[in-house]
């Protein structure tokens, strides 16, 4: 990310860890990381070098402490949900052969929300990254931010997006209730927002009636937010909060790392 939100707050103590969680969100070249006393941010940092996970050296101390408890944000490379009622632990190979696994890659499954399961692929460099911290602390990335937005009563006419550097999550509620989730890589502004025009299209939705609501590596004005304007004449950066922030940070920007505190573990397989 382009805005690397680092912050310490003064009351945060190491010797206190045990009290604390962790929050990890990996991504193929950087992860960015936060650490919660129950609600309340005491540390963050965005965009983090990833051969820290591997061989910790500015970051030994607060990688290696042990906490109260770990959640570990893992990226897809490949996904699709399934209802629940069909989402058994014996069928999730199944499943994945639907994702066209690699050798180098793993599959991970977990319900989503209360009607959907996701069950997806990662890479196995990754996850070797964050072995150490325990694969049963491991959750698809997204999971908090759309249990973020689902917990705030989303109306029909909102669409979600989360932007990263080079990939985009897009997500609709119709009637309370999660109609599409998915993500795109992309690499400039135009195919931003192609996917977001694609995406908009394929559910009926007219782009003057709907809001786009924007969180993740954007600010107003930046080159993303302009292209987007150019077919949506309605966006606003997402205010959601799911934990206390100093008022240096704006909430958008941490949103999907800070939801992670809002999430329960997978199954791998």
């Amino acid at each position: 990310m382009s805005d690397t939100n680092n912050y310490t707050d003064n009351t945060f103590n190491l010797y206190q860890a045990y009290s604390y969680t962790l929050l990890l969100q990996v991504e193929p070249t950087s992860f960015s990381y936060a650490v919660v006393n129950d609600t309340y941010l005491l540390v963050s940092a965005q965009n983090c070098d990833l051969q820290e996970l591997f061989q910790p050296m500015a970051l030994n101390d607060l990688l290696s402490a042990t906490y109260k408890k770990v959640i570990i944000g893992m990226p897809a490379s490949g996904l699709t949900l399934i209802p629940n009622s069909l989402f058994r632990e014996e069928r999730v190979s199944g499943f994945a052969r639907f994702l066209d696994v690699k050798e180098n890659e793993k599959v991970f499954a977990q319900p989503l929300d209360d009607i959907n399961a996701i069950i997806y692929k990662t890479d196995a460099g990754l996850i070797s990254a964050v072995e150490r911290f325990g694969l049963q602390n491991a959750v698809y990335t997204g999971k908090g931010w759309i249990k973020s937005i689902a917990n705030s009563n989303p109306p029909n006419n909102n669409l979600y997006l989360d932007v990263s550097k080079d990939k985009v999550q897009l997500l609709y509620f119709s009637l309370k209730t999660l109609r599409f989730y998915n993500t795109f890589d992309f690499r400039s502004e135009d195919e931003l927002a192609y996917f977001a025009s694609f995406v908009a299209e394929e559910l009926n939705l007219k782009p003057q009636n709907i809001t786009l609501v924007i969180s993740g590596d954007v600010a107003a004005g930046d080159k993303n937010l302009i292209r987007l304007a150019y077919f949506f004449p309605k966006i606003e950066l997402n205010g959601l909060k799911v934990l206390e922030l100093p008022g240096q940070i704006q909430s958008h920007k941490l949103l999907s790392l800070a939801a992670l505190s809002l999430c329960g573990s997978s199954v791998a397989v």
